[in-house]
């Protein structure tokens, strides 16, 4: 018997528009405790294609996810149940302290935010980083599960 729940599954190329078109990542990371520790990201994709967002060095999220790099990240769109799609990944996270990278990611954020096509690299990064880009750090997520749907394929 055919599972109907794979008739709602994105595409690969129905999972990349909706990463484009998405704003906010809902992160979740393991607190000490063994909660989990949510939070609503802005976020991008990196020049590798990985899901990426720069936060501050110091927050909850980023302890969590040098003690413990599983997360959980979602991506939805849709108002109405028919309107609903989206995409839950499971992964491992990468924490990269580097301020040239963290600039990038967040000139990026800031141009999706903004609705501005994506940045073209510069051969050369500017000699004068952001300050922010010192006191944040990069988070890139390597996908290990990823599960979707996409409820406007249920029809009327």
């Amino acid at each position: 018997m055919p599972n109907p729940r794979a008739a709602l599954v994105l595409t690969e190329a129905e999972q990349a528009e909706l990463l484009r078109e998405a704003r906010v990542l809902q992160v979740a990371s393991i607190n000490r405790d063994g909660t989990p520790h949510l939070v609503p990201m802005w976020f991008t994709l990196d020049d590798d294609g990985l899901i990426a967002f720069a936060t501050y060095a110091t927050s909850q999220k980023v302890r969590n996810l040098e003690r413990d790099p599983r997360i959980t990240v979602l991506v939805e769109a849709g108002m109405a149940y028919n309107e609903l799609r989206g995409l839950s990944i499971d992964g491992r996270a990468e924490v990269v302290r580097d301020p040239q990278v963290t600039a990038r990611i967040m000139a990026l954020s800031r141009a999706k935010q903004a609705g501005l096509a994506r940045p073209e690299l510069e051969a050369e990064p500017p000699e004068e980083l952001p300050a922010q880009a010192y006191k944040r750090v990069t988070v890139r997520i390597h996908p290990l599960r990823v599960r979707s749907w996409d409820h406007r394929k249920l029809g009327s």
